[in-house]
């Protein structure tokens, strides 16, 4: 997994989240990983928490966060992709002048987590079958955070379900909200940005709010693994 994600183009994926708040990186999990993840959704032991989105308004369908110890592929992600993503953060804290450096590890992240009462892992997995949605919002769990965030997709769209698209809105001040649909594929990941990005005006760099969720699912049933890098409270 180590050298699979350093393959990655790396330079092109922090052009893309300047310019858009987000970018899409092709086949980073095989099939048969993707189908393992998927197959060990009912595993109870895996994981702390089980959440049924339609109790809280949130949508329709259900996620569970892992428990630590993560399974490897997933601490392999989290682990290897955090590095790769702090650079870009500590240069959008810069441009907007915000007073905060994230440390080039996760390992110096998660500590800062626990230095706050911050100890719960935050890595999820989320099952949506027809009628499923996501509804629009920002992954914010506590004082400490990382500002960005990932998602690999574990079924093949167009196959394993149809509809289903990941939703982001981009909130300008002063103008209407822009959308973008994606449909990544299966064992892609797509990275973006958990809460704001700035992007350049004729004065600076201004803060631009952004959100996401996931649209209906019509048919067939749609998995993927959410990693959040910081702990929860």
């Amino acid at each position: 997994m180590k050298q699979t994600i350093e393959q990655l183009d790396w330079d092109g994926i922090t052009s893309q989240m300047n310019d858009t708040g987000y970018a899409l990186a092709r086949n980073v999990l095989t099939a048969k990983e993707c189908d393992n993840l998927v197959q060990r959704y009912d595993v109870q032991s895996l994981y702390r928490k089980t959440i049924v989105m339609e109790r809280y308004r949130f949508g329709m369908g259900e996620y569970k966060y892992f428990s630590y110890p993560l399974p490897d592929v997933l601490e392999q992600v989290r682990q290897h992709v955090y590095p790769k993503l702090a650079p870009i953060a500590n240069s959008w804290m810069k441009v907007l002048n915000i007073d905060k450096h994230f440390p080039n590890s996760l390992a110096e992240l998660l500590e800062q987590c626990h230095e706050h009462a911050q100890n719960r892992p935050t890595p999820l997995i989320l099952s949506y079958s027809k009628g499923g949605y996501n509804t629009l919002h920002q992954d914010l769990y506590g004082e400490v955070f990382f500002p960005m965030q990932l998602v690999l997709f574990l079924d093949e769209p167009g196959e394993d379900y149809e509809g289903g698209e990941f939703v982001l809105i981009e909130q300008r001040p002063r103008a209407q909200s822009k959308v973008m649909v994606l449909k990544p594929r299966k064992g892609d990941m797509l990275l973006f940005t958990t809460n704001f990005r700035p992007v350049k005006g004729s004065k600076g760099y201004y803060r631009v709010n952004m959100k996401h969720g996931v649209s209906e699912v019509t048919a067939g049933k749609r998995h993927t693994l959410g990693v959040i890098f910081h702990d929860a409270a």
